[in-house]
């Protein structure tokens, strides 16, 4: 491929990672201005819930389907009406005049973001081969990373500069111009549909609106009771979690007779590449996003930090992330999963190295003393998420990529529902012993699942030698 194929490809790929950082962004930049949404709009505990957790729910809602559709119609088009729905759906965040307009924003934003980002996958499955796949998911992996820890910081600073009244508006409002923008160059730049006879017959294909259903339901169901744990009281949500695993039974059975191309090709499951890799993302997912979650609380609540300065705190674990994650694309190829288990340790390792700072340093000075080992955790973070992507979907093919993706991206969407809920209530449980403490006792919930996460990957290692006598 000549010079100019190379330089179009990069700049496809710049678009494709502008996107995801936007609908990652949006996961985290809210929490932060949560205390200004709660005076500007008079929000009710259960309102501000909402605002985050609706987000999360639509946005795993749409990620298979959506995956699929831009798998059997076009990756750019989809990319194209994703990108259009969010940027209109944050100037309705932005401009809201109550709290039932913000959710119901919020709630389209989480679609948009579900529309865009397994078509982001797809197109690098589509574009890229081999080491050049890996670094483009290394990128991808990092803009995940930065992305998710940067969104306090960048949530802090706009709140700060625009003042309590109007700075949660520009939370939603800065990513108008960016749509605007995305527009033009994804239409140029993102490669058009590729009309083979395979793709023809796709596209007349049913895109698999039963199993579109089961799986929506299915996840909706395994949601909900996690993201609504403080607002909805009584135990009887539990029971949704049960009713939930029988509909994906459901789902699953309905994918295996399906006369037709299901939303989710099952077969994928019995590589042990994907298997495990969706594993790994699944309990990693849970312990990274918890961090951020009872970090900015443990600071903002238990020590008076403000919105940017709890934002600047975070950010040691964004800038390893940023680093490393290039590192891990450039060395998976040659390394495999070994580096997403040293990856992992690396993670454990900070963390412990965090829980031990906050005994040593527990007064105000508590934001500096975690610096470095935050920014040895989000280092080992960069070796993980981006190298078990590419590893991950390195077996599938890429006219499935989207939608393999997507199956990928739930699971790490459930995983980080159910990780901040479950290390939420280990802290807010354990405030009567102190902030500390009770950030401590939530990170131990973060660590033991960083560690299920671990054996996975040590257990693929240890089956990879045992067949070939390398660890590859």
């Amino acid at each position: 491929m000549g010079a100019s194929g190379i330089d179009t490809r990069k700049r496809a790929l710049a678009v494709c990672l502008t996107a995801a950082f936007m609908s990652g962004l949006d996961v985290s930049i809210v929490n932060v201005a949560l205390p200004s949404i709660r005076d500007g709009l008079h929000a009710t505990e259960d309102g501000l819930q909402w605002t985050l957790s609706g987000y999360a729910l639509t946005f795993g809602l749409l990620l298979v389907p959506a995956g699929r559709l831009g798998d059997a119609r076009s990756r750019r088009t989809i990319f194209m009406w994703g990108v259009v729905l969010f940027t209109l759906s944050s100037a309705a965040c932005g401009f809201a005049w109550s709290m039932n307009v913000l959710i119901i924003s919020r709630l389209v934003q989480g679609l948009a973001a579900g529309m865009v980002n397994p078509q982001v996958s797809g197109l690098i499955q589509q574009m890229f081969r081999g080491h050049e796949r890996g670094r483009a998911f290394g990128a991808l992996g990092a803009t995940i990373g930065v992305s998710t820890a940067a969104g306090p910081l960048i949530g802090g600073a706009l709140v700060t500069a625009f003042g309590p009244d109007h700075g949660w508006r520009w939370v939603f409002l800065v990513n108008v111009p960016i749509g605007i923008v995305l527009l033009p160059l994804a239409r140029k730049l993102l490669p058009a549909p590729q009309h083979t006879d395979r793709t023809e017959e796709r596209r007349r294909e049913s895109l698999d609106p039963v199993g579109v259903l089961l799986l929506g339901v299915g996840v909706a169901g395994l949601l909900l009771p996690f993201i609504q744990r403080h607002q909805w009281e009584g135990e009887t949500k539990w029971l949704l979690i049960p009713a939930a695993l029988v509909v994906l039974a459901g789902f699953v059975t309905w994918e295996r007779f399906y006369w037709r191309e299901p939303l989710v090709t099952l077969a994928l499951f019995r590589k042990r590449s994907y298997s495990l890799g969706s594993i790994i993302a699944l309990f990693y997912f849970a312990g990274f996003t918890g961090i951020f979650f009872i970090f900015t609380l443990y600071l903002q609540s238990g020590h008076n930090y403000s919105a940017l300065m709890a934002g600047l705190s975070i950010t040691p674990f964004a800038l390893g992330s940023a680093s490393a994650s290039v590192v891990g694309g450039r060395l998976v190829s040659r390394a495999g999963r070994r580096l997403v288990a040293f990856g992992l340790t690396t993670v454990i390792v900070g963390l412990l190295a965090t829980m031990a700072a906050t005994a040593l340093v527990p007064g105000d000075k508590v934001g500096l003393a975690t610096a470095l080992p935050l920014l040895i955790a989000g280092m080992g973070s960069g070796l993980v998420i981006s190298p078990n992507q590419a590893i991950t979907l390195s077996e599938v093919p890429p006219e499935g990529g989207g939608s393999a993706a997507g199956v990928l991206q739930t699971g790490q969407r459930l995983g980080s529902a159910i990780g901040i809920a479950a290390a939420g209530t280990i802290f807010f449980g354990s405030l009567s012993e102190g902030w500390a403490t009770a950030f401590r006792h939530g990170l131990l919930v973060v660590l033991s699942s960083i560690c299920i996460a671990l054996a996975a990957a040590v257990y693929d290692l240890i089956r990879t030698y045992r067949t070939t006598g390398t660890s590859q």
